[in-house]
C-alpha cells in the first residue's frame, strides 16, 4: 500500500487534478501515458542496478518473442533512426540483445531479445500488472476494462 500512496504523491506533483480539468482528450491521454510510462520505468530502475530507459522498452517490447530486423523496428517505432540504432546498441552492450546479420543481406541486421532480455521484459510485465491493479482499485474495473475496450476500437484516424 505505501508504494501506492508514494505513486499518488508522484502523479499529483506532477500535474494537478484542476490542471487536468482543462486539458481536452488528446493532451489528457498525453498526460495519462507519460505518468504510467514514468512509473513503470520508476518501478524497474528503483530495484535494479540496470537502468532502462522508456525508449528502450519500446523496443524490447516490440522485439519481444519475434526476431525483428532493424528496418522493422525503423518502420514501427517512434523514434528516430539514429535513436533507435543508439538504443540497440545500448541494449546489446546490457546484455538484453542479440544483434546478427540477416543472411542474404550484408547491411541488415535482425535483433532478438536474450534470455536475460526476456526476463527483464517479463519482470516489467509484472510492475504494469500491479500498477494496472492500483489503478482498477482507485477507479473500479468495470471502467478500466470500458477503457481498455474504447482504447482498442478502430477510431478510424490513421
Amino acid at each position: 500500500m505505501s508504494q501506492f500512496i508514494r505513486w499518488k504523491v508522484e502523479v499529483l506533483s506532477v500535474i494537478s487534478n484542476s490542471e487536468l480539468q482543462e486539458l481536452d482528450l488528446f493532451d489528457l491521454i498525453s498526460e495519462r501515458h507519460g505518468l504510467v510510462r514514468s512509473k513503470i520505468e520508476n518501478m524497474w530502475n528503483e530495484t535494479h542496478d540496470m537502468h532502462i530507459s522508456g525508449s528502450e522498452w519500446y523496443i524490447m517490447a516490440k522485439i519481444y518473442k519475434h526476431k525483428r530486423t532493424m528496418a522493422y523496428i525503423n518502420k514501427h517505432v517512434n523514434i528516430s533512426r539514429q535513436a533507435v540504432h543508439k538504443f540497440v546498441k545500448q541494449l546489446n552492450d546490457k546484455g538484453l540483445v542479440d544483434i546478427q546479420d540477416v543472411e542474404g543481406n550484408k547491411k541488415e541486421k535482425s535483433i532478438q531479445l536474450t534470455a536475460l532480455g526476456e526476463s527483464c521484459y517479463l519482470e516489467s510485465k509484472q510492475h504494469k500488472a500491479l500498477l494496472e491493479q492500483q489503478i482498477i482499485d482507485i477507479i473500479g474495473e468495470e471502467t478500466v476494462h470500458k477503457l481498455i475496450e474504447i482504447m482498442k476500437m478502430d477510431w478510424q484516424i490513421e
